[in-house]
């Protein structure tokens, strides 16, 4: 067994957000290489993902942008399992970052959202960066709608 080096450990749940055990375990399996948790953390991320998505996502929030200047707006509504879930931090901060999405990039759909590019992170799509939320907060978590309005 590979001893954890307790400062790589810590970077990687404050740059994951990832259970504790899991960036353990994440460090262990790789070695200690850093770059190869990362990848082992975000494939389990998109696993647990799958698993949970036949489960019903009835609680959720209506989040919008305005853009800067107030010429494009957008409302988007982002379900999950739990009210609780619906009300943390980085639930919020998918549901901004998925509406500055729709006003910078204009989808037509949801199913064209998601497959788009994360603007802040071409590596990823924007269903890979919901798939890392539901890693992250262990429930489902569906886009459900979106209407963006421009002047």
């Amino acid at each position: 067994m590979v001893k954890v080096d307790i400062k790589q450990l810590k970077k990687l749940r404050d740059e994951t957000s990832a259970s504790i055990a899991d960036c353990r375990k994440a460090l262990e399996e790789t070695g200690g290489d850093y770059k190869k948790a990362l990848e082992w953390i975000k494939k389990r991320g998109i696993e647990k993902a799958s698993k949970k998505a036949d489960r019903e996502t009835s609680q959720g929030i209506i989040d919008s942008y305005i853009h800067q200047g107030g010429k494009i707006g957008v409302l988007v509504e982002i379900a999950c399992e739990t009210d609780f879930v619906a009300k943390t931090d980085e639930f919020k901060n998918l549901s901004h970052e998925v509406a500055m999405q729709i006003s910078a990039m204009n989808p037509k759909s949801v199913d064209s959202l998601l497959k788009q590019d994360y603007i802040r992170d071409g590596s990823q799509t924007i269903e890979d960066l919901v798939k890392s939320a539901i890693g992250k907060l262990g429930e489902n978590i569906t886009v459900k709608r979106f209407a963006r309005f421009e002047i």
